[in-house]
């Protein structure tokens, strides 16, 4: 038992630890994959952004630009300036402006915002780029952006080109804001997810360990320990139905078996008592050389009588231990009418003894059944059986064979006190014995065994709800031609509980 205790924490804790890997692991994956999708296309659009934000900017001024170059020459660069000025101001950006009075190899900027005298490769070669292609020019480098952009003028020999130059240092510092919010939630999230797997694997494994507990006590207690108990809608809330539908089974089994093994007992004990007695009694006859010649007829009837008691019970212990343990039934056409009147034979003698009649109605045509010749006698056998125990004396057992919606079937109707309501829909039931059975020997498990036969055959054993009073019984069976071929029947019908 202790062994047992220190598995099942064990298997807690390999639970609550797969529950909190599997929280931690789907956050990490979730978190890495929202990473990728934000901050993988973040920084590009950031700088498009930016470029296209100074692009317009350089397109707007370009007009001023245009302007301050068909100025006098002698106010050209002050409005230059004065333009560059203002366009650094609003875009925080170098600007350098060339103006082209002669033609050139290489342009030569008459202004920088920044003063610095010298002037970087990259805005050289966009601003010869922009001048002989006569479009605007970006070029990157690293965070550094350039743009060129040609400037126009209707006076021949005042071309230009306006460059900006700027480092993009906002769109780093904003993904990295970003990187670190992202990282900041990510752990944050981590927290709450491994929060959430101890909650809710400390709930579930309390619920778990309730119905664990439940499920001990049956198995130390028996099915009348208290029943396992879970309010939850989901899945451990089915599983608590589950167990404590299978608690009740198992009290329905347990009852059955009780009842059966009162019943053997009894029925068994009966019978073989009276032998004995009936055996000691022709014994000490037999020594004392005083036979009563009537008396020990008498005993040996009674005898006879209670071994056919025993042998039915043996017969139906032994159909019940072949239906347990599906034993293969063949499947052949039968003709039910001439099997109806060979079992109706069978009974004539204890029909007589009883002052009862048997009457058979086959159809004027053959009625074929579909089954295993000697269930289907089985069952009938059982049917009337059943009924020459509770049929009143003087009144027929009737034995109807018909065939109608392709199938075919025998009927076995009694004028006996019939079934109750209450008790209709468990005459099948194993080791069931209704009230009316008090008085008669058996264990109760005739019914079932034809029901269990009847399905096993592709059929099925029912209680008719019309006619007469009494009870009739209805054996149905696939419909078959004569000569059709037999083929093998697997079973139906699992084993019964």
């Amino acid at each position: 038992m202790g062994g047992f205790r220190m598995r099942d924490k064990l298997n807690r804790g390999g639970l609550r630890g797969r529950l909190l890997v599997a929280f931690v692991v789907t956050s990490m994956l979730t978190l890495a994959v929202v990473g990728a999708i934000v901050l993988g296309p973040l920084q590009t659009q950031l700088r498009d952004q930016s470029v296209e934000t100074l692009t317009d900017a350089l397109v707007a001024s370009s007009g001023e630009f245009s302007a301050a170059l068909r100025a006098d020459p002698t106010e050209r660069s002050t409005r230059i300036i004065n333009v560059s000025s203002d366009l650094r101001q609003r875009v925080d950006t170098r600007v350098l402006v060339d103006v082209d009075d002669d033609e050139v190899t290489l342009p030569e900027f008459t202004y920088d915002s920044d003063f610095s005298p010298s002037t970087t490769g990259d805005a050289t070669i966009a601003a010869l780029t922009a001048t002989r292609e006569d479009r605007t020019v970006t070029n990157f480098d690293g965070d550094q952006v350039t743009i060129a952009l040609p400037l126009r003028n209707q006076a021949p020999g005042s071309d230009g080109v306006l460059v900006a130059e700027r480092r993009l240092t906002e769109v780093a510092a904003a993904a990295d804001q970003v990187r670190n919010a992202l990282l900041a939630g990510a752990g944050v999230g981590l927290l709450v997810a491994i929060a959430l797997a101890i909650t809710l694997s400390g709930t579930l494994l309390r619920r778990l360990a309730r119905l664990r507990s439940a499920a001990l006590r049956i198995t130390q207690e028996g099915p009348d320990a208290p029943a396992p108990r879970d309010e939850g809608r989901d899945e451990v809330g089915d599983l608590a139905l589950a167990l404590a539908r299978m608690q009740e089974e198992l009290r329905r089994q347990e009852a059955a078996r009780r009842s059966f093994v009162s019943t053997a007992s009894h029925e068994l004990r009966t019978p073989l008592t009276m032998l004995q007695g009936t055996m000691e009694l022709l014994s000490e006859d037999l020594r004392d050389g005083a036979v009563d010649i009537e008396d020990a007829q008498l005993q040996v009837t009674n005898a006879r009588r209670e071994l056919r008691r025993l042998s039915a019970l043996a017969g139906e212990l032994l159909d019940l231990s072949r239906l347990d343990a599906a034993v293969q039934l063949r499947s052949e056409p039968v003709e039910l009418g001439e099997l109806a009147r060979a079992v109706a034979a069978e009974f004539e003698l204890r029909a007589r003894e009883r002052e009862l009649e048997l009457v058979v109605h086959p159809p004027a045509e053959g009625c074929w059944g579909r089954g295993d010749p000697d269930a289907v006698a089985r069952v009938v056998r059982i049917l009337v059986d059943n009924a020459l125990r509770y049929g009143p004396a003087g009144e027929p057992i009737v034995l109807g064979t018909a065939l109608r919606d392709g199938r075919a079937g025998v009927t076995v109707a009694d004028r006996g006190p019939g079934i109750p309501t209450e008790e209709r829909d468990h005459v099948f039931e194993r080791f069931h014995r209704g009230r009316a059975a008090a008085s008669e020997s058996g264990f109760g498990l005739g019914l079932a065994i034809g029901r269990e036969l009847a399905e096993r055959m592709g059929g099925s054993l029912r209680l008719a709800e019309d006619g007469p009073p009494g009870a009739r019984f209805e054996l149905l069976l696939p419909a078959a031609e004569p000569d059709a071929p037999p083929r093998p029947v697997r079973s139906q019908l699992s084993r019964s509980s």
